[in-house]
């Protein structure tokens, strides 16, 4: 059976640069490496394969022979010596063939680090010796320190919480560097006018660095209860006061809470329900900013629910004396005239 051109091996161009077959590399022997796929003859193949091609291609004299020459080029008569791979792998032919292949497996770790089935170490021992050779000693290689993961925590804020802002006290359960669980309760400052969804950021909490790698940070994300009677848009704050139609029509003093306490609001004589009384900077305060938004109290007229013989007469007694009709001005009663 003819052997498959080392180019179509990797899925790489005929011009592909040095670093192009070595990622191409990289992605393929992990992807069929042993230990992702036990007992699959297939994959063992393909990367034995994988390996074949790239110690051609990887190999600037051989890549050149092998251009011009095709296998033929590169099928005997190699060279031995060691030489550098990807990740910083070396490796040495001794035969020319795929077949004297022998790899330093200290360096193995850049390009296969964290998988199991034994280690790196027993993996390609065993690897080297299914080809009748004892491998080199091994060469460890220091691992870079890794930052650790960030990671998030949801908490669940009343409105007055994310308002005014709080102290609250989370309890942290981490994966420690041995694999253990480490249980810890930390204070997290949450600050005034936090919005629904907000990320805070809490350094250094989150999953440990590994080699002496810094740990990563936490995210407190907010999610906010909602209120009886406030709605918060953006930081603005809405409550619905009711009124009586006398008060509506003749105005009143309204008292009403808002998010800092009780006040007052005055409703001028003629109020239509849904008009907005605006309260300026009594809203939520912005973090960024340092300004507050407003409070608006929306009016809603709500007659009562039933009427003496007296209350009738004396509502007939204002409809029959008045002329206002208050659809006079909207476009549909317009085009009936």
């Amino acid at each position: 059976m003819s052997k498959q051109d080392y180019y179509d091996v990797l899925g790489v161009r005929r011009d592909a640069s040095e670093s192009a077959i070595k990622s191409a590399y990289r992605k393929l022997a992990k992807r069929y490496h042993p230990d992702r796929n036990k007992d699959d003859e297939t994959a063992e193949a393909k990367f034995k394969e994988t390996q074949e091609a790239y110690d051609v291609l990887g190999d600037k004299e051989k890549r050149q022979q092998y251009d011009r020459f095709g296998h033929a080029g590169v099928g005997a008569g190699g060279h031995g010596g060691w030489r550098t791979g990807p990740g910083g792998v070396h490796v040495r032919t001794t035969s020319g063939g795929p077949g004297g292949i022998e790899f330093d497996l200290g360096d193995l770790e850049d390009i296969f680090g964290g998988m199991g089935g034994g280690g790196m170490g027993g993996l390609f021992e065993r690897f080297v010796r299914q080809r009748g050779a004892e491998p080199p000693p091994r060469r460890r290689t220091p691992r870079r320190p890794d930052r650790g993961q960030d990671v998030e925590h949801e908490v669940a804020l009343s409105f007055e919480q994310a308002i005014h802002g709080t102290t609250l006290e989370v309890d942290l359960s981490r994966m420690g560097l041995r694999g253990r669980r480490r249980a810890e309760t930390i204070k997290v400052r949450i600050p005034a006018g936090v919005q629904p969804g907000q990320r805070i950021r809490v350094r250094g909490k989150g999953q440990p660095g590994r080699g002496g790698g810094t740990p990563g940070d936490m995210y407190i994300v907010c999610r906010i209860q909602p209120h009886p009677y406030f709605k918060r848009i953006g930081n603005d704050v809405y409550l619905d006061v009711p009124v009586t139609i006398a008060e509506a029509c003749l105005g009143a003093k309204i008292e009403m809470p808002t998010i800092d306490g009780p006040t007052v609001v005055n409703v001028p004589a003629g109020t239509a329900s849904g008009t907005k009384l605006r309260l300026k900077g009594k809203g939520v305060m912005d973090a960024k900013t340092d300004e507050r938004g407003d409070h608006y109290a929306v009016i809603r007229i709500v007659p009562p629910s039933t009427l003496d013989d007296r209350q009738k007469a004396l509502l007939d007694e204002l409809q029959e004396g008045s002329d206002f009709d208050p659809r006079a001005s909207l476009a549909w009663q317009m085009s009936r005239t």
